[in-house]
């Protein structure tokens, strides 16, 4: 019977380890970023900051969740790409609010 070549325990369960933890990583890189976009959003459209204040109170944010979550250094990486692409859509901006 299957039931009696069961043991608790001594399953291979690396796989399923590897997946789960993914999950959580991937969870969690996709609410931060989620959060910092909506948050700049909020801050630049709704309230009225200025933007380049809400980019970088932004930046601070995620820099210090980076910190208090033990990110790696690819949150860091992805931290100052959304940074130039924040700086890059801005100069788009500029550039074609000057050619209106």
């Amino acid at each position: 019977m299957a039931a009696s070549e069961y043991h608790r325990g001594e399953m291979d369960i690396h796989d399923q380890k590897a997946t789960w933890d993914g999950f959580i990583a991937g969870s969690t890189w996709g609410s931060l970023i989620l959060t910092l976009m909506l948050g700049h959003a909020i801050l630049a459209v709704a309230i009225g900051i200025h933007w380049a204040v809400s980019l970088g109170l932004m930046t601070i944010l995620g820099i210090v969740s980076g910190l208090v979550l033990n990110m790696s250094g690819r949150w860091y990486a992805t931290l100052v790409i959304l940074l130039l692409t924040g700086l890059f859509v801005q100069a788009m901006i500029w550039l074609f609010g000057a050619l209106i």
